[in-house]
């Protein structure tokens, strides 16, 4: 484990290039499975997540020539050899999910053990996935084993889930696009990342509609071809640096930010005091903004920002606004819908001065602008709530630690490059 050493206090400034999209090239490098043929990724980031996805298709047979520098990968599988597989998926990673429908339908078979129910956000249930798969023809049983069996072809059906769940959507997406007939799930989820996972099998031949939509139809085919897919930026990494250069008082631009996935993440910035602003795609924060929570017309309310599946505001990015909320003037409630465990590291927060009452798992108020200190906390292992740690500590003068903060590499590539790139004094220990 590394800690991150910060000296704080400074403003920082400049512009940054975002990598691609962590949440995006998970499923497609999954989805790459659905084909022998060869699949070209660009703007690969070069994060934990898929070098575990890339390890464990080369333990299978697979080929995969990865350039790491300028983030292109060829991928093979057609010499994917199920024999290899000893039922460990890629440990340490929840999207090991993502792989049950593809390796099915190539293997037919799938014993996996059965412990892969959650993560530091909490409980993060299997069912949805496995209810997704028996209604598309596959038979589910489960002991101290997980065994997953597929005759023929998944086949075209109808769901609707409790929930809009990301990586079920996905694994629905993946094992319609080659089942018989035609399938629909209504209750779906349409993040930037499922809608991107859509496009590239859309690329590859499958027969998808209601992209971006709650209502997602596919028409299964009988095969999918290769291709050359670019991963789409990362609309997580252009909302931490915006925000790290609001809360230093320093203006960063962003490149490729995707403005049209941002009218209401733009919204909940501008809630904390912060003009998020375009000059085509790059978006910016000018200097020496003043963090001021705005006051809603209805005065007996707490200003507030929810947090739940897309279309609301992203509940991956609720730590960036909390820490810019450590710092605004007057109070402000954050709701997160989703994650029973998302404001577990609070505590560590308090470490700096920070004032916020925990009203349960999933509601919290920040009473911002009090007076901070350095301090030496402990990041849980959530990405951007580490990620939320070295914000506020880069906002304070003097020597700060954040400790265990190599869960950030997960979804950051180039984290501290870019943070000095912008007049960041940081370093791992």
């Amino acid at each position: 484990m590394a800690d991150l050493i910060v000296h704080g206090g400074k403003p920082l400034s400049g512009t940054i290039t975002p990598s691609g999209n962590k949440n995006s090239v998970l499923p497609i490098l999954c989805a790459s499975l659905l084909t022998d043929e060869k699949v070209t990724l660009l703007n690969v980031p070069n994060i934990t997540d898929v070098e575990k996805l890339v390890g464990f298709f080369v333990d299978q047979g697979s080929r995969i020539n990865w350039d790491r520098g300028g983030g292109r990968m060829d991928i093979e599988h057609e010499a994917f050899d199920a024999a290899r597989l000893d039922g460990e998926l890629p440990s340490g990673m929840r999207s090991s999910v993502l792989l049950f429908a593809p390796l099915l339908q190539r293997m037919k078979k799938l014993v996996v053990p059965a412990n892969t129910k959650g993560c530091s956000l909490g409980i993060r249930e299997l069912d949805p996935h496995l209810e997704i798969l028996e209604k598309l023809g596959a038979s589910v049983s489960h002991g101290a084993k997980l065994t997953l069996r597929l005759k023929g072809r998944f086949r075209g059906a109808r769901h609707w889930p409790d929930y809009m769940s990301v990586t079920a959507t996905e694994n629905f997406v993946m094992a319609a696009a080659l089942a018989e007939g035609e399938s629909v799930i209504i209750n779906a989820a349409s993040e930037p990342h499922v809608q991107d996972l859509c496009t590239v099998l859309s690329g590859m031949g499958a027969d998808i509609e209601g992209l971006g939509t709650s209502m997602i139809t596919v028409r299964g085919v009988k095969r999918l071809k290769g291709g050359t897919y670019p991963i789409n930026t990362d609309h997580h990494e252009v909302v931490t640096f915006l925000a790290l250069g609001a809360i230093t008082g320093g203006e960063v631009r962003v490149q490729h930010a995707l403005p049209h996935h941002f009218d209401l993440i733009n919204r909940s910035f501008a809630k904390l005091g912060v003009k998020v602003e375009y000059d085509g795609d790059t978006a910016f924060v000018r200097a020496r903004q003043k963090l001021v929570v705005q006051q809603p017309f209805t005065t007996n309310l707490l200003p507030k920002i929810e947090a739940a599946p897309w279309p609301y505001f992203p509940v991956d990015l609720l730590p960036c606004l909390i820490a810019l909320a450590v710092r605004a003037q007057g109070p402000v409630m954050f709701w997160n819908k989703v994650y029973e465990g998302g404001f577990t590291w609070m505590s560590e927060l308090s470490k700096f001065g920070a004032h916020i009452l925990v009203s349960d798992p999933h509601r919290i108020t920040v009473f911002g602008a009090k007076p901070l200190r350095p301090a030496i906390v402990e990041a849980p292992y959530i990405i951007r709530a580490a990620v939320a740690l070295y914000m506020v500590a880069a906002s304070i003068e003097g020597k700060s630690v954040v400790k265990n903060a190599d869960t950030i590499r997960r979804a950051h590539p180039d984290f501290v490059e870019n943070l000095r790139t912008l007049g960041a004094q940081v370093e791992w220990k």
